[in-house]
């Protein structure tokens, strides 16, 4: 099987969605994908694009329910964006690598990981950031092995789109 990592296709975005609903099920939280395929495009490729990402393919037809036919197959995404530390400057965040379930074990989420270190070294990127979840071992040992830094001790903090709004009166 011949996987080819290329940078995502807005005609990318319905397989790309799928998977970040298998990651949701992996972790738990299988009903807070609340992201329609219309915002991720328009988020990715429209005008004010957010994000950016590479795809993981491989030559093949996949899964009527989970992309349009084609002649191709996603294995697996890369989605970052930019974000700006006080403290470091311009940073790179990976928001997610996914690889489905049945293609792990590959090399594919590591040469997805390269392809984003590669864009972050390029781009001059001060440093690239990452969570993992702290029962998710299999993540945590990944990451380890590039010699990468696992913190603890910071706590993430979140307000929905409803408390923002409750917030404002």
């Amino acid at each position: 099987m011949q996987v080819t990592i290329r940078p995502a296709e807005v005609r990318d975005v319905p397989a790309m969605l799928a998977l970040v609903k298998e990651l949701a099920v992996f972790e738990k939280e299988p009903d807070a994908v609340t992201v329609t395929e219309a915002e991720m495009r328009d988020a990715g490729f429209g005008p004010k694009p957010v994000w950016f990402g590479w795809v993981a393919v491989v030559s093949g037809g996949g899964p009527a329910n989970v992309q349009p036919a084609t002649d191709y197959r996603i294995l697996g995404i890369a989605l970052c964006y930019e974000r700006y530390s006080t403290w470091k400057g311009r940073c790179l965040y990976l928001e997610d690598i996914v690889v489905t379930e049945a293609a792990r074990g590959q090399g594919i989420g590591e040469r997805l990981f390269r392809t984003c270190v590669e864009h972050g070294v390029k781009e001059n990127y001060r440093c690239m950031r990452w969570q993992v979840l702290d029962w998710n071992s299999g993540a945590i040992r990944f990451y380890e092995k590039f010699g990468a830094d696992v913190c603890a001790g910071w706590l993430n903090g979140d307000l929905s789109q409803e408390q923002m709004r409750a917030l404002m009166g």
